[in-house]
């Protein structure tokens, strides 16, 4: 069984998938959306990684505030993954995503990837980090 994990924005899903030895994060893919409350071909494609790949649950990054307070985003973010929990039967994980698009611009930077290309992977990158992060919580 693996993990996946999930950087859910307004636009975009980033998505990452653990190792089978939950040891350590790649990234998947980015799911498109055209707008915020279209979220019927996001589960959908949820669905079908999950199935593709044995998933039995989900980190879902949570966007706090810099002094750890929760605020419109996370909320909107809790009511993704309460609808992605119904849907697809999986714990639903919430883990800390705060500086993980920085972090995650940073490596793109530092691998040479050009300023406007890197929306392309910028946001399953970062979903890698934030289960990256669970595994390593994990395996203590």
């Amino acid at each position: 069984m693996r993990i996946m994990g999930l950087d859910y924005g307004d636009k975009t899903v980033g998505v990452a998938i653990s190792d089978e030895l939950l040891l350590t994060a790649q990234p998947l893919e980015t799911i498109q959306r055209e707008r915020p409350a279209k979220l019927r071909k996001t589960f959908a494609r949820i669905d079908t990684l999950i199935e593709e790949y044995q998933v039995d649950r989900i980190v879902l990054g949570l966007p706090k505030k810099m002094d750890n307070q929760e605020g419109e985003r996370c909320e909107r973010t809790r009511e993704f993954g309460e609808m992605l929990a119904k849907r697809t039967g999986l714990e639903i994980i919430y883990q800390d995503e705060r500086l993980t698009t920085k972090e995650a611009d940073a490596v793109l930077d530092e691998g040479g990837v050009r300023k406007e290309n890197r929306k392309e992977y910028i946001d399953k990158l970062a979903a890698s980090l934030i289960l990256q992060g669970y595994l390593e919580m994990i395996a203590q």
